[in-house]
């Protein structure tokens, strides 16, 4: 994970900092599994850039989350994020 790529938990909020790109995705899933998920808000309010591969990283947090019967919540996503669910067909998913 570049140093400028983290991610970090207060209470039940998950914070991304940096890129969330292809080569950021798989530090960024390895540090988040030992973080506590439970009725968690992700939030990408500091995330720099995006690429398709984030939608994968939601994705799997979204599969986790079920599997825990918990539940999460996507704050401050980009316009470009955004975008990006609606082109895949999978906002609802991610909502």
């Amino acid at each position: 994970m570049s140093q400028a790529t983290q991610i970090t938990q207060i209470d039940n909020r998950w914070n991304i900092s940096g890129d969330v790109v292809i080569g950021t995705i798989s530090p960024l899933l390895a540090a988040s599994k030992s973080l506590i998920l439970k009725d968690t808000i992700i939030d990408f309010a500091q995330v720099t850039d995006i690429d398709t591969s984030t939608i994968s990283l939601i994705l799997e947090w979204k599969r986790r989350a079920q599997k825990e019967n918990q539940t999460i919540k996507l704050a401050n996503m980009s316009d470009n994020l955004k975008s990006l669910t609606d082109l895949y067909g999978v906002a609802e998913l991610i909502d």
